[in-house]
Order: C-alpha cells, then sequence, then structure tokens
C-alpha cells in the first residue's frame, strides 16, 4: 500500500500497448497513427517507446507533441521504469506504449527485456498488431497461442495489417472471433504510397529532423487510423485499464516540455549553473529526453547547439554530443572548419566533453564514405569508415577500469550500441579506452570509452535513470570547468 504525501499525486490514466509478432510488422506506423488521430480529436496522449531506440520514439514524440519516454528493463531497474510511465503521465492522459521487436523476444528463455515483460510490469493491455499476408486461419491460430504462452499478459484486442480485400478481411475476422474470442479493433490494407511517406535507411525509419515532409507523413498516417481503426474501441480498452497510483511527479517539469524544437533556455538560466552545451541538429539527435532532465535536475542549464549551423561554440562549461548520422551529413559537418578549430582547441584546454557513437565519430580525424576523405574535428586520432552491416548492435555491458572525470573504477555500466561504422585508423593505445566489454563490440578489441583530458567519448549509449551518476559527473566536471576559467578571467 503506497502512502500520500504532500509531494504525490494521484493518477487514474488509460493506456495500451501495441506490440507485434515481430519487427516489421507495421506496429510504428500504427502506433504513430493512433496517436495523431487521438490527438487530431482533441485527447492527450503520453507517448512511450519499449526498447533502447530514438528513432521511432522521434516520431512519436512528433505524433504526440510531446516528449516520448523509452521504457526499458535492461537499461533502467524495473521500479524507476514504472516511476518514470507513472510520473510522466499526466492526469487527463492516455498513454501508448509501442514495443520493440515481437511481443515475447527477450534476451532470455524468460523473456527479460520483451515487450511482454514492460507490458506485465505496467500493467497495460496489449493490443497486437498481426501482418496477415498470405494467411487467414493461421493468424487465428498465432494468436492463440500468443494468449496461451503466457496467461499473466493480456491481449485485448488485435489489429489487422496488410488486408488483401475484404474477402480476406472477412475470413480472418470470423477465424480470430471462432476460436479466440479476442476483438478485432482494426483492419488496414496493404499501402502503398503511405507507407512511402515514413522512409527507411540502414538504421532504420528516417529521423525526422531529416524527413522534410516528416508532419505530412504523421498526418496520413493518422487519416488511416482514423479511417480503419475503431479508436473508440481501443479507448474502450485502455480506459479498463485506468488504475490509481500514488507517485511522484516528474522532478523536471520544465524539462518535461522538451519537444523536437529546441527551447531557448540561455536567457533564464541563473549565473551561477554551469552551461552545457548540448549539439542537437539534424546529424546528432540521438538523445534520451531522462538524460538533459537529469543534467538539469542537477543544476545545468542546456545550450543547444548546431554543429553546421552555427559558426562556432557559445560560451559554455561542457559538451555533450550525441548520436546520429555524422555520415549523412558529413560534406556539411566538415565545412564548417571554425566551429570544429573551436571544440579542438576548447578540448586540448581542458573543456568537458561526453560523445557516443555519432559524436564519438566527430570528434575523429576523418570519415572515409566510398573512398571520399570527410574532415572531422581532430579532437580525437582516429579515422572511421562506414560498413554496409552492423558493425556493433544491441545492449552493452562494461566494466569501468580506469580513472576518468565520469565514472568511478569498478562501476558496470550498461548500455546499447548500434552502428555502422568502423575504425580504420586509431592512432592512440590501449591504455586510453577505460571501458572493459562485458557484453557488446565496443570500440576495439572488446574496449571502449576513450578518454583524453575531459574529453569522453564511446560507442555505448547510456540511459540517465540507468546511471544516475553520469548526470551528476558531468555537472560536476562543467561547474570546475566554470569556475576555473572564472578565476581565470579574474587574474
Amino acid at each position: 500500500m503506497s502512502h500520500t504525501s504532500s509531494h504525490q499525486n494521484l493518477f487514474d490514466f488509460p493506456r495500451i500497448f501495441i506490440a507485434g509478432l515481430r519487427g516489421g510488422t507495421g506496429k510504428t506506423t500504427l502506433s504513430i497513427g493512433i496517436i495523431a488521430a487521438w490527438r487530431k480529436l482533441g485527447r492527450s496522449v503520453a507517448p512511450y517507446k519499449k526498447g533502447p531506440d530514438y528513432i521511432d520514439a522521434g516520431w512519436l514524440t512528433l505524433a504526440a507533441g510531446r516528449p516520448c519516454y523509452n521504457l526499458d528493463t535492461f537499461l533502467v531497474e524495473k521500479e524507476s521504469v514504472r516511476h518514470s510511465f507513472l510520473s510522466h503521465t499526466r492526469p487527463g492522459d492516455i498513454a501508448v506504449i509501442e514495443g520493440n521487436r515481437g511481443l515475447y523476444d527477450g534476451i532470455d528463455v524468460e523473456g527479460a527485456t520483451s515487450s511482454a515483460e514492460v507490458a506485465k510490469l505496467l500493467d497495460t493491455p496489449v493490443i497486437l498488431c498481426m501482418d496477415c499476408t498470405k494467411a487467414t486461419r493461421t493468424i487465428a491460430a498465432i494468436l492463440n497461442g500468443c494468449v496461451a504462452f503466457d496467461p499473466d499478459v493480456h491481449i485485448s484486442g488485435v489489429i489487422l495489417n496488410r488486408i488483401a480485400g475484404p474477402r480476406h478481411e472477412k475470413i480472418l475476422r470470423e477465424n480470430i472471433e471462432y476460436h479466440c474470442g479476442i476483438p478485432v479493433v482494426g483492419a488496414v490494407p496493404k499501402l502503398g504510397e503511405q507507407t512511402q511517406n515514413f522512409p527507411e535507411r540502414h538504421m532504420g525509419l528516417v529521423p525526422t529532423p531529416e524527413h522534410v515532409l516528416a508532419k505530412n507523413s504523421i498526418d496520413m498516417a493518422a487519416d488511416v487510423a482514423a479511417r480503419y481503426i475503431d479508436l473508440d474501441a481501443l479507448n474502450t480498452i485502455a480506459l479498463g485499464a485506468a488504475v490509481k497510483r500514488d507517485v511522484s511527479p516528474c522532478r523536471c517539469p520544465s524539462a518535461c516540455e522538451l519537444t523536437s524544437d529546441p527551447p531557448c533556455t540561455s536567457a533564464s538560466a541563473p549565473n551561477g549553473k554551469p552551461r552545457i552545451g548540448i549539439i542537437r541538429d539534424s546529424a546528432f539527435q540521438f538523445y534520451y529526453p531522462d538524460n538533459i532532465e537529469a543534467l538539469i535536475a542537477h543544476g545545468a542549464e542546456p545550450v543547444f547547439i548546431s554543429a553546421f549551423e552555427d559558426a562556432g561554440l557559445p560560451e559554455i562549461d561542457a559538451l555533450y554530443i550525441g548520436g546520429g548520422f555524422p555520415e549523412t551529413h558529413a560534406g556539411k559537418l566538415g565545412t564548417n572548419t571554425r566551429f570544429m578549430e573551436q571544440l579542438r582547441s576548447l578540448a586540448e584546454g581542458g573543456l568537458p566533453v561526453y560523445a557516443e557513437c555519432g559524436g564519438l565519430m566527430y570528434l575523429g580525424k576523418s570519415l572515409i564514405i566510398d573512398g571520399k576523405t570527410y574532415p572531422m574535428s581532430g579532437v580525437l586520432p582516429i579515422v572511421f569508415g562506414l560498413a554496409h552491416k552492423p558493425q556493433g548492435l544491441g545492449y552493452t555491458v562494461v566494466s569501468v577500469e580506469r580513472e576518468n572525470p565520469y565514472f568511478e573504477v569498478g562501476t558496470e555500466v550498461r548500455g546499447h550500441e548500434f552502428r555502422y561504422s568502423q575504425v580504420l585508423e586509431w592512432g592512440g593505445t590501449e591504455r586510453d579506452m577505460i571501458f572493459s566489454m562485458k557484453r557488446g563490440t565496443g570500440f576495439l578489441n572488446k574496449r571502449d570509452g576513450i578518454c583524453h583530458k575531459n574529453v569522453f567519448a564511446t560507442y555505448t549509449h547510456i540511459h540517465a535513470l540507468g546511471v544516475p551518476s553520469w548526470a551528476k559527473a558531468m555537472v560536476a566536471n562543467a561547474a570546475v570547468y566554470r569556475q576555473k576559467n572564472k578565476g581565470s578571467d579574474k587574474k
């Protein structure tokens, strides 16, 4: 039994979990459409993405008009996942969680980290999106198998996707009604032009900042959902899940307003706050909202920067460069020489810099794509290339083995990696890498985490709720750098 305090609010909200039988069943497009359709009807929708995903979360953010939070039981303790879900869902919201891969796909035979595990953790009814291509009665058999596989997972509705026509739909509905007793809440035909509005490339959907017609795509997905999905039936299922919970509200209300458009924060922050620059543009866009909120919670002022639109770096006390696609923007990044020269100079002078994946690539000397060399910032002695298949994929577990400004020696850090880039030349030594990979590929020879002065760069992405010490260290380093520079100015 929970005990309500003056710092707790009572939440009672509807929710659904949209899952599939595998990746590629169309659940992302349908989730986007459902969220956008409800929003057009005036509903306030809280979007969530299960798993370590930035791109789908970006689309869900744009559809909902508010940040999409990731729910991942590998990166974050279960109770923290539950708290995040409850605290970011406001009174009057309807929560929509999109799963990843297949409903029961996890990292072991018990289904750890699966969509099913998260659905059970959050006591949320599952809407199963089923690709019905070239199948009829077998779909009912598969659905019954999913229902029986884990009775604690509440599969409460099914959306039939890629239907060939009315006759196909009729046969499917009759079989599911007769054999399964689970309501069909939608039947979506095979879509031609509509799916082209969600273009893909080597890491999934093209991110919203790079897709010039992203809002048009979302409008089209909303129209598909409104036409082919019974939104009232979905709402009834979601309302049936509404339960009351006592939970602390989000601790960073200002940060919760972050959307895909960078907020203007520099004018409002007190002079004493360390300013942490965050490169966020179409090249570097992979940031969990929780990570930025954690920096704010520890007293930092975020300052958003573009690596190719800005002529130089503003006055900052630290720099955070997330992942993204420097490879698709290499030419544009490489021409902003003043920005890169200033970054290199500040890094050599001790500016705290933390970079993940695409940010790591940007800190290298150059990036070679199809035989052409593009200059990067040159902070680290690395030449990168691009492969045709993933070079690192999935969850990581690293052990911190050497002194550095961000993680205590002996700490075990959980994260994830997903990259096509590869190391062609490395001018450092093994001692420059402070992570030992217990799980995952890492940078080179099962090591990762390159540390040079106050610069730290790694292929491993982390989630601030799973590594709470990270934001504290980041802000502390920024504060030290700020104080040192203020002291120097006085001399």
